[in-house]
C-alpha cells in the first residue's frame, strides 16, 4: 500500500499535461502569409490555390476566408465527427504537406482551440529585449532551428523577418532651394502622387464622392519610375524628382512589434499530433534558456499564455481541497487523529489509481481531469467516514478497537459499495462518450471511475490497518459517565 501510494508522485510528474484536451470541432484554421511586397490583388489571387487544397481534403464541406494586404485567415469545415473515421488532428500532417506546396504563399494550418484564446497557433513564445530587430534576428533564427531540431513540431516560424524592400530617398536640400522649393513643398507633391489624399468632392445622384488623385499601381510600385516623377517649381517648370533626391534601396523588418513596451518577436509553431502543447512549449523554453543572452526575457501569447498562467494550478488546488476536507473532518470527529485515518486510508491510493491511467496515456492532466481529482477526494473520503464513524460508535458501546473496526467495515460494506457503484455507473458513460466535446468528458469519467474502483478496494483493505495504528481510542459510555460523575463535588 505504501509503495502504491508513493507511485502517485511519479504518476503525477510523468503524465502528459495540457491546459485542455484537444477536441475535434470539425474545423481547421489556415493562416496565410504572402511576400512582404504583395498587394491585396496578389493575395486574393493566390488564395484560390489554398481554397482548392482545403476543399479537396477528405470529407471537407466548405471554406471561409478573410483577405487583407498583409495576409489571410480562413477556416475549413468538415462533416461531423460521427460521419468520418479520422479527427481534425489526424489531418494536420496531410493538410500542412499540401499547403506547403502552394506557390507564392506561406500557409499554416491549426485546429480550433479547445478553449477560447486570442492566439492562432499551438505554441507562441514571445521574446522581448532592449535591442533592435537586426540584433534580435540571429537569436530568432537559432530558436527556429532548435524548434525544428526537437522534432516535436509540424511547422515553426517567427514574425521577425527582415526582408521588406524599402526605398530611401535622401533629399538634396541645396538643389531643392535652388529651384525655389522647400522640403515641405516636395513632400506635399509626392503625397499627392502616392498616398491617395483627396483634393475635392463631387456629387452624383445625391451622394458625395471624394476626388483622389493617385498614380496607378504599376507606377507606384516601381521605385525607378518614382525617380521620373515631375515636381513643379514656383515658376511652373517641371523637374524630375531624381534631380532633387538620391535613391537608396534597403530591406527592413516587415513589422516592428512591442510587448510590455519592449521590442519583441514571437516564435509560433504547430504540434505534431502525437505530442501535447505542454511538451512543445517546454522544449522551446529549454532552448531559449540556452540560446538567449542576458537581457532577453521570454513571455507568452495566446494559448501558451493560458497554459503557463492557468495550467499549473493542480498542486495548489489539491492542497487546498485536502486542507479543507481535513478541517471539516476535525470538526466532525472533534479530534485530529481520526481525520488522518480517513485521509491516509483512501486519498493517496485513490489518487494513485486515477493517475495511473493518465500515466498510461488514457487521458492527460488537464483542467477537466483536475476537477475529477478534486471530486474524487470528496467521494472516497465519504466512504472512509462511514466506516470510521461507525467504528468509533462501536468503541463507545464497549467493543475493542479491533472488534469495532472489524464490525464497522462489515456493516458499512453495503453503503460503501452502493456509493461506489452509483458513482461508477453514473460516470461510466463519460468514459465511452464520443462526438463533440467527448475529450473533456472522457477525462473526468476516466479519473472518477478508475479512482473510485481502486480507491474503494484499498479502503476496504487498508483502512482497518490504518484505524488500528492511528485512530483514537474511544472510552465506552459507562466509563465516560463514571469519570464525569467523579468530577462532581459532593454535597455538604
Amino acid at each position: 500500500a505504501l509503495f502504491f501510494s508513493l507511485l502517485t508522485i511519479p504518476f503525477l510528474l510523468l503524465s502528459q499535461q495540457e491546459l485542455a484536451p484537444i477536441e475535434d470541432q470539425s474545423s481547421v484554421f489556415v493562416i496565410s502569409s504572402p511576400p512582404p511586397e504583395a498587394s491585396l490583388a496578389y493575395t486574393h489571387e493566390h488564395m484560390h490555390d489554398v481554397v482548392d487544397v482545403m476543399n479537396n481534403l477528405p470529407q471537407a464541406t466548405y471554406m471561409w476566408q478573410i483577405i487583407n494586404p498583409g495576409g489571410a485567415v480562413g477556416g475549413q469545415q468538415f462533416v461531423d465527427p460521427g460521419e468520418r473515421d479520422f479527427t481534425t488532428q489526424d489531418m494536420m500532417p496531410l493538410t500542412y504537406g499540401r499547403l506547403s506546396k502552394v506557390p507564392g504563399l506561406q500557409a499554416f494550418p491549426n485546429a480550433s482551440p479547445s478553449l477560447p484564446s486570442a492566439g492562432r497557433f499551438s505554441v507562441e513564445l514571445v521574446v522581448t529585449a532592449a535591442a533592435s530587430a537586426a540584433e534580435m534576428q540571429p537569436y530568432a533564427e537559432k530558436l527556429l532551428a532548435a524548434a525544428y531540431a526537437s522534432k516535436l513540431f509540424l511547422f515553426a516560424d517567427t514574425n521577425l523577418k527582415i526582408d521588406f524592400p524599402q526605398a530611401h530617398f535622401e533629399l538634396n536640400r541645396d538643389r531643392i532651394a535652388d529651384v525655389g522649393l522647400t522640403v515641405a513643398d516636395v513632400s506635399q507633391q509626392l503625397s499627392t502622387y502616392l498616398s491617395g489624399n483627396y483634393v475635392n468632392r463631387f456629387d452624383l445622384d445625391g451622394k458625395a464622392y471624394r476626388v483622389v488623385p493617385m498614380l496607378e499601381d504599376r507606377d507606384r510600385l516601381d521605385i525607378y519610375a518614382l525617380q521620373d516623377l515631375k515636381i513643379q517649381t514656383p515658376s511652373g517648370a517641371l523637374v524630375p524628382f531624381s534631380s532633387l533626391a538620391r535613391l537608396e534601396e534597403k530591406v527592413g523588418p516587415r513589422v516592428l512589434t512591442k510587448f510590455q513596451q519592449r521590442n519583441s518577436f514571437t516564435l509560433f509553431a504547430g504540434m505534431i499530433p502525437a505530442y501535447t502543447k505542454e511538451q512543445g512549449l517546454s522544449a522551446i523554453e529549454k532552448a531559449a534558456e540556452e540560446i538567449l543572452p542576458p537581457g532577453y526575457i521570454i513571455d507568452y501569447a495566446g494559448e501558451s499564455r493560458q497554459i503557463r498562467q492557468e495550467g499549473n494550478t493542480l498542486f495548489g488546488a489539491l492542497g487546498m481541497s485536502l486542507a479543507f476536507v481535513f478541517l471539516v473532518l476535525v470538526v466532525l470527529f472533534n479530534r485530529f487523529r481520526d481525520p488522518l485515518v480517513v485521509l491516509l486510508g483512501c486519498v493517496p491510493l485513490a489518487l494513485a489509481g486515477a493517475l495511473m491511467f493518465t500515466f498510461l496515456g488514457w487521458t492527460t492532466l488537464n483542467i477537466y481531469s483536475q476537477i475529477g481529482l478534486i471530486t474524487l477526494i470528496g467521494l472516497v473520503t465519504k466512504n472512509d467516514i462511514l466506516i470510521v464513524e461507525f467504528a468509533n460508535h462501536l468503541q463507545r458501546q464497549g467493543l475493542s478497537k479491533f472488534e469495532a473496526i472489524r464490525q464497522g467495515a462489515s456493516v458499512r460494506l453495503r453503503p460503501v459499495l452502493m456509493t461506489t457503484g452509483a458513482t461508477v455507473v453514473g460516470h461510466f458513460p463519460l468514459v465511452l462518450v464520443s462526438g463533440a466535446g467527448a475529450e473533456a468528458r472522457n477525462s473526468i469519467g476516466i479519473i472518477l471511475v478508475a479512482g473510485m474502483l481502486l480507491g474503494t478496494f484499498f479502503t476496504l483493505v487498508i483502512l482497518p490497518s490504518m484505524y488500528l495504528a492511528l485512530a483514537s481510542k474511544h472510552a465506552p459510555e459507562a466509563e465516560r459517565i463514571k469519570v464525569d460523575s467523579s468530577t462532581i463535588p459532593a454535597a455538604e
